[in-house]
């Protein structure tokens, strides 16, 4: 793996900011402290990117994270896989919350780029897929990369997972144990991945010989509320189902929650499974099924390609992984 300025610090026992100081050629850095530097670069065989040496030597030493996400362990993940890339080069963060549906969602993003002089741009879900944003950075020129974009994937350097295939392989999962009636709780409407797990959902259905049934999927906020709602609708049907597929697992535990009101079995009366793991996941009674999506992974992806700031666009897809926990079983009888 490539050297970073990190690697560089710990080698030569100075801190990043006297590495990114040599790399500059600042004043004020001793003969002495210059020297150790060097050496350890020479050690590593320490190649600063071009785009690296740009942003460390620009306006502010700094990059802005836009975001809208109701989930907060998402966004949590998100923030610290950024910050740990960002260390690393010697960068600050600045995290800005959105609205990604404002009318002044570009006067946010241009009055903060105008406040800051931030020397590059990481946008996540829903802001990623926003035409004012995008068109505003656009226009000043400022580089910046995409977390799972959901539409003109061509525009810029992007970083996502396989949303449709993730909610793929859960509803498989849960066909395969024997549930037919499957139901789906849909995620907030400004996120796209919410159109894609609900695509994914439908496929896997389809595959199998399973009846697409608009009764069994209901929609949701990406929070708990959303999550108890659903499923209390989904439950109260004349013939419920034997399984519940939540598009995020802080929806998922608003299912169990409403389970145990009801005094139903865990998994034998009602199978429960998630999307993201969270770290909640694993604490909940039963610790739920979910999709673990490499949430913190895709953003260390997403500086790194601010970084390295390739010269055309381009894409990096982590792969998901299906984490099996308690919350998901056989049903007790036929569905």
């Amino acid at each position: 793996m490539r050297a970073t300025i990190k690697d560089v610090s710990a080698a030569a026992g100075v801190s990043t900011k006297t590495v990114s100081r040599v790399l500059n050629r600042e004043k004020y850095v001793s003969a002495e402290l210059r020297q150790r530097v060097e050496g350890a670069m020479a050690r590593l065989n320490f190649q600063p990117s071009a785009a690296a040496r740009m942003l460390a030597g620009k306006r502010s030493h700094q990059i802005a994270l836009f975001y809208d996400n109701q989930g907060p362990h998402y966004i949590h993940q998100i923030q610290t896989g950024i910050w740990e890339r960002c260390v690393e080069e010697g960068v600050r963060l600045l995290a800005q919350p959105s609205d990604a549906a404002s009318p002044s969602l570009a006067l946010e993003v241009g009055g903060l780029i105008d406040q800051t002089q931030v020397d590059g741009v990481i946008l996540s879900s829903p802001v990623t897929d926003s035409i004012a944003a995008l068109e505003e950075l656009d226009r000043r020129g400022m580089p910046y990369v995409r977390i799972s974009p959901g539409t003109d994937h061509g525009r810029s350097p992007s970083v996502s997972m396989d949303d449709v295939q993730a909610a793929d392989d859960m509803t498989s999962h849960l066909i395969a144990l024997g549930h037919k009636r499957i139901g789906f709780i849909v995620g907030h409407p400004n996120h796209t991945a919410s159109d894609l797990r609900l695509f994914g959902y439908r496929r896997a259905l389809d595959r199998a010989g399973l009846a697409f049934e608009p009764q069994y999927v209901r929609p949701g906020l990406f929070d708990f509320a959303s999550g108890v709602e659903a499923a209390e609708t989904l439950l109260d049907l004349p013939n419920p189902p034997t399984a519940i597929f939540a598009s995020n697992d802080d929806m998922a535990a608003g299912v169990l929650t409403v389970a145990h009101r009801r005094g139903m079995a865990l998994p034998g009366d009602l199978s429960v499974a998630g999307f993201d793991d969270i770290a909640l996941a694993g604490q909940l009674w039963p610790p739920l099924t979910t999709v673990r999506q490499p949430t913190r992974q895709l953003a260390y992806a997403a500086a790194s390609l601010l970084f390295e700031g390739v010269g055309s666009p381009a894409h990096r897809r982590l792969p998901h992984e299906l984490v099996l926990r308690a919350s998901t079983a056989a049903p007790k009888t036929s569905s």
